[in-house]
C-alpha cells in the first residue's frame, strides 16, 4: 500500500506526466523549515546565487546543498513523509537524498524562473528520480510550472547559465532548443498550493515559475531525491551542483556517505 498522502492514481500519473501534486507533504514541518530557510539566508552557503541583474526589482535568492549544516533542514528530511511517499512514486525499494534548494522571491520580483529540466545540469542519470517543490507561503500566479511528459522527451533540453542566458556546456547541439511551452500550446501543470503542499517531478520535467509581483514573499524549499537505478554519469563540463572531489566512477551508485539513503522499504 502507498503511504496515507498518496494514492495509485498520484504514481500512475507521475509515471506518466512526471509530476504530480502532493497536499500536506511538510504541513508539519512548515514552521521549521521557515526557521531553515532563515538560517540559510543568514548564513548562506558557497553556491548562493543573486538571480536579478541590475536594476531588476526585487530580489531573486537561491542556495543548494546545505541540508547537512542546517539542523532544520535535518530534521524534515529524516522525519517527514517525503521518503516514503519518494519510493511510492518512484517505485523504489531505497531512497537516498541527492540535494536540497532553497528559492527566495520577494514581493515585487517580475523576473520569471526560466524553463528547464534539472537532469541535464546534474551527474546522476536514472528513471527514478523525484524533487519535491514545497511552498512556505500560500502560492497562485508564483507557483510551479511543469510541463506533461517532458520527461520523456527523446532529447534533453538545453540547460543555461541563469543571468548569462548562455549555454552550460560546450556542445549546444547534443540538446533541443529551450522551448516556449505557452506559445507552443504544450500542456502545463499548475495548481494553487498552502504551505507545506508539494509538487513531485522527475529530473527531466521541463518546469519554470513566474515572477513574483505580489506583496508577500515566496519562499520555497526543495528536496531532491533518487531512487534504485540512479547512477553517476560524467557530464561535458562542470555540473550544479558540482560536488568537487567525490571520487566516482561512471555506472556507480552515489556514494553512500555524501548521498545518505533514508528510506530502505521494509521487507
Amino acid at each position: 500500500m502507498p503511504s496515507p498522502l498518496i494514492s495509485q492514481a498520484d504514481i500512475d500519473a507521475y509515471q506518466r506526466d512526471g509530476v504530480v501534486l502532493i497536499k500536506g507533504l511538510f504541513r508539519d514541518y512548515v514552521d521549521l523549515l521557515r526557521e531553515g530557510v532563515e538560517r540559510n539566508l543568514r548564513e548562506p552557503g558557497p553556491y548562493a546565487a543573486e538571480n536579478l541583474k541590475p536594476g531588476e526589482g526585487g530580489r531573486f535568492f537561491d542556495d543548494y546543498c546545505n541540508w547537512q549544516r542546517i539542523p532544520e533542514f535535518v530534521e524534515t528530511i529524516e522525519n517527514s513523509p517525503a521518503a516514503e511517499v519518494a519510493a511510492d512514486l518512484m517505485q523504489s525499494e531505497r531512497v537516498q537524498v541527492f540535494h536540497d534548494h532553497v528559492l527566495i522571491k520577494e514581493p515585487g520580483t517580475s523576473k520569471p524562473t526560466p524553463w528547464h529540466q534539472d537532469g541535464p545540469y546534474y551527474f546522476v542519470e536514472g528513471r527514478q528520480t523525484v524533487s519535491f517543490w514545497s511552498p512556505l507561503d500560500p502560492v497562485t500566479n508564483a507557483t510551479l510550472r511543469c510541463v506533461a511528459g517532458s520527461h520523456l522527451w527523446e532529447k534533453p533540453v538545453l540547460p543555461k547559465r541563469w543571468l548569462a542566458d548562455t549555454s552550460f556546456y560546450p556542445d549546444p547541439s547534443a540538446y533541443m532548443p529551450v522551448p516556449d511551452p505557452d506559445a507552443e500550446g504544450m500542456t502545463i501543470l499548475e495548481w494553487p498550493m498552502e504551505p507545506g503542499d508539494a509538487v513531485a517531478f522527475d529530473y527531466k520535467v521541463l518546469h519554470g515559475a513566474r515572477g513574483n509581483e505580489t506583496a508577500q514573499r515566496r519562499r520555497a524549499f526543495s528536496l531532491r531525491l533518487v531512487g534504485d537505478d540512479a547512477r553517476y554519469v560524467e557530464r561535458p563540463g562542470r555540473t550544479s551542483p558540482p560536488f568537487p572531489g567525490h571520487d566516482m566512477q561512471p555506472g556507480e551508485r552515489l556514494r553512500e556517505d555524501w548521498f545518505p539513503y533514508i528510506w530502505p522499504r521494509a521487507s
